[in-house]
């Protein structure tokens, strides 16, 4: 992986926090210096980990400690990602060192995935506290924000028989712990392709498949064709908002992991939603285009 290095870029203007994430840089940095297959290097790795955990955590604590001393409007949203993070990201990251006993491979994902997420969160939402960070999104999207959390909300209703309610308008991609993602295409009046995007929380996921098979399984039990007419029938739901012509053929190649999902979504959606439910989170994004031709529908 690339070397992880402080630059100022990084710089937001708050000194004890630009200090902060400057340290957290030269954790990273050592940790990846500790040489390999070494008697000593497993535990180094697990002092290491530990130690960046922890100060992880004192950085979070100060950053919104300061957050509330200005009174800072996205106060609660960036909270939740500090959350999100230390109970769901670290939490699947950590068990992934545990199960390999703190490989060497292991340790390379896990910083991989830790500098991303500290590089992207400190020029988006961190840059956002002092006024620099500008949300890309399309020009109508907050007048359709009620329409698009109603037809989530119908859609949740019909396939979990459960009421979704939005927690952020500006989803960055944090991971939502195992899930299920798909994407669809659609054909709209007047030559427009639209792609949505969605990701579902397993245990909302399992809901749904349950009820609509009138079955009990468990985690990891889904047959492939019962995950896909879960997605159909939200699909066909959600396609209603767009007014869709033509529905695409959804098959397999619909179906993504959480590295095919998180790459498909770094292509950039001018719409990113995170809704949440009382079985779980429930991810929507959609862009659209001018369609050149119109594809073979199924």
């Amino acid at each position: 992986m690339e070397k992880i290095e402080w630059d100022d870029k990084f710089r937001i203007g708050v000194e004890a926090v630009d200090r902060e994430h400057a340290k957290l840089f030269r954790i990273m940095t050592r940790l990846l210096d500790v040489p390999e297959d070494t008697k000593s290097s497993q535990n180094t790795y697990k002092e290491g980990i530990k130690y960046l955990e922890a100060y992880s955590m004192t950085h979070f604590s100060d950053e919104e400690a300061y957050m509330r001393s200005i009174r800072y409007g996205g106060y609660a949203h960036h909270k939740w990602i500090h959350d999100n993070f230390r109970d769901k990201t670290l939490v699947s990251l950590k068990r992934e060192l545990e199960m390999s006993g703190y490989s060497r491979s292991s340790i390379l994902r896990f910083m991989e995935v830790m500098s991303r997420w500290l590089t992207e969160h400190i020029m988006g939402e961190d840059q956002a506290i002092v006024g620099r960070a500008a949300a890309q999104r399309s020009s109508d999207l907050s007048s359709r924000l009620p329409a698009i959390s109603r037809a989530v909300n119908r859609a949740s209703q019909d396939v979990f028989q459960i009421d979704t309610r939005l927690v952020s308008a500006d989803y960055k991609g944090q991971n939502i712990g195992e899930g299920y993602y798909c994407r669809q295409y659609y054909g709209i009046e007047g030559g427009l392709g639209l792609q949505l995007l969605l990701g579902v929380e397993e245990p909302l996921f399992l809901r749904g498949s349950n009820q609509m098979q009138l079955l009990k399984l468990k985690k990891k039990e889904i047959p492939e064709e019962s995950v896909l007419q879960t997605f159909w029938k939200l699909f066909r739901d959600l396609g209603r908002l767009f007014k869709a012509e033509t529905y695409y053929r959804l098959g397999k190649d619909n179906l993504m992991d959480r590295d095919e999902f998180r790459t498909d979504f770094m292509k950039g959606y001018p719409c990113r939603l995170l809704f949440s439910t009382k079985s779980g989170y429930f991810v929507f994004c959609y862009r659209s285009w001018k369609a050149k031709s119109q594809k073979t529908t199924g």
